[in-house]
């Protein structure tokens, strides 16, 4: 097994070895020209962050900047918008749904170093996979760590850091984040707290 089987299988692996190296480079390269591409140039957006990805689903938008590690382990299903300053470090796979939305800074990250330290300087590292459900909206500055599940119709709040699984239909918000309430029908008619939607076609 090589380096790159073994990051994607979630081992320990060494990251300059067996061409990694190398991907990243390209990654960066890709990265690089598609943060410096002319704001009005939707088409060509759209275009080349599929190049980047993995896998996609035909209505994507990714604002500029944008980092990742390699960007071929990374999966985003249809809908999918991600805001300023979005940042997946993909050494393990990730996976998100249809309809998400990412506020700004969001992180996920996959990667991870042993705690010990003599463990920690031999070089070996691991990626554990994250993946994220259907109709997921996370909000600004959070952080998502490796291995952690998001389920459906889940809202991650300002400033968490998720390090454990949440369940489908859930607010969750903290550090660590934490399960504050299940998402309802009695949600539905509003938009923010207390606020009624004064429209009818939000339905």
């Amino acid at each position: 097994m090589n380096q790159k089987e073994r990051m994607l299988s979630g081992l320990p692996y060494k990251a300059w070895m067996d061409g990694l190296e190398e991907e990243r480079l390209e990654a960066r390269k890709k990265v690089h020209a598609y943060n410096h591409m002319e704001p009005d140039s939707y088409d060509e957006l759209g275009a080349a962050i599929k190049k980047i990805l993995g896998k996609t689903g035909k209505n994507i938008m990714i604002e500029p900047p944008f980092h990742c590690d390699y960007g071929t382990n990374i999966q985003v299903g249809e809908n999918f918008y991600a805001n300023f300053n979005f940042v997946v470090l993909d050494v393990g796979r990730v996976t998100i749904g249809d309809n998400c939305m990412m506020a700004p800074n969001v992180s996920i990250y996959t990667a991870g170093h042993p705690i010990h330290p003599d463990s920690r300087n031999s070089g070996y590292e691991y990626g554990i996979g994250v993946s994220i459900g259907d109709n997921v909206w996370v909000g600004g500055n959070v952080v998502i760590n490796p291995g952690v599940h998001i389920g459906n119709n889940v809202v991650i709040g300002s400033g968490s850091v998720v390090t454990k699984d949440i369940p489908d239909n859930m607010v969750a918000a903290g550090n660590p984040c934490r399960v504050l309430k299940e998402i309802t029908e009695a949600d539905r008619d509003f938009y923010f707290k207390d606020r009624r939607f004064d429209v009818d076609d939000y339905r």
